[in-house]
């Protein structure tokens, strides 16, 4: 009775928490992912690598932000399993691995610009970027519709599993669709840094700029783990639960994976506030926002070319 109570507990304490963050992501994640998208879109005329990951991304946030509502009205009522539910689950489940395999792309992309200056003239392009970003749609939309039909449960409720069987499938996607990518971020993220500081030692005028670089680098790298790593870890150690029959613990462990999502929710705002960064590799953006684009700034424009830091 007494575990009862505080799984009750937890469980009105994770809605109240879940209603809370929801509000806070539509109200700032809207207006942010609107805006980001008609600068990109309609203002900043230049394709490039960069401008076709932040289109994509935007776009997954977006249709991130959509489900919001519907999760939390699932898991709130006890929704059950049907096509509205299905649909949803799609959307959520292609969109936030999505988001986290254009971060693992910008990175790399970076990754490549700063360490092989040379080679990225024939490894780079927006035609490949692009091609790249089409294949991963593809692929996950093809893989979140496969996923209802192989593990159907229809006798539970949305985004709820009624079965304490472990989920080798489950297991796969973490290791594949986060832990790896977790891998190459910060491998490319840590060689980018290290690139960034060797320059600054070979060219003391650039300092400054250099140093700003590295600090973005580090926040995207810092952001990118804090959102994700929570929940995905919870989400191994629920397998691992399921695995050794330990069915007492699970309830528990369902209701920190509901908070952990939350916070790798919060991602799809943080993006946008990153947007800023991308978006200063366009000239046509010291045009729309002048007071937000200094002398100095418009100076260091062509050394910040070299030097291809924005977002992730």
């Amino acid at each position: 009775p007494i575990l009862d109570t505080k799984n009750s507990s937890l469980t009105s304490c994770n809605h109240v928490f879940s209603l809370q963050i929801t509000y806070t992501l539509l109200t700032l994640g809207i207006p942010l992912n609107t805006i980001a998208f008609w600068v990109f879109c309609c203002k900043l005329k230049r394709w490039s690598e960069t401008k076709v990951y932040m289109i994509n991304l935007i776009i997954a946030d977006s249709f991130l932000l959509f489900t919001l509502p519907f999760l939390l009205y699932f898991t709130k009522y006890k929704h059950p399993v049907d096509r509205l539910c299905f649909a949803i689950q799609n959307i959520y489940f292609t969109n936030m691995p999505m988001s986290i395999l254009i971060i693992t792309l910008i990175a790399i992309d970076r990754y490549i610009a700063i360490k092989f200056p040379l080679k990225a003239k024939i490894l780079r392009s927006p035609l490949k970027s692009a091609s790249i970003c089409g294949f991963l749609w593809i692929t996950l939309i093809i893989v979140s519709n496969l996923y209802p039909q192989l593990h159907s449960d229809r006798e539970g409720c949305c985004f709820r599993r009624k079965s304490s069987q472990p989920m080798y499938f489950s297991l796969f996607s973490s290791i594949c669709g986060y832990f790896i990518p977790l891998g190459i971020v910060i491998f490319c993220s840590v060689q980018v840094i290290r690139c960034l500081k060797k320059k600054m030692a070979m060219n003391p005028h650039e300092t400054k700029l250099l140093q700003k670089a590295v600090h973005i680098v580090s926040v995207n790298l810092c952001v990118f783990t804090a959102c994700f790593s929570p929940l995905y870890i919870t989400l191994l150690l629920r397998f691992a639960l399921q695995v050794a029959g330990a069915s007492s613990l699970l309830s528990g462990v369902t209701t920190y994976i509901k908070i952990s999502a939350c916070l790798a929710n919060c991602n799809c705002c943080l993006d946008a506030f990153c947007y800023y960064f991308a978006a200063k590799e366009f000239p046509e953006f010291s045009c729309m926002f002048p007071k937000l684009w200094s002398n100095k700034h418009t100076k260091d424009y062509s050394q910040h070319r070299k030097y291809p830091v924005s977002k992730h």
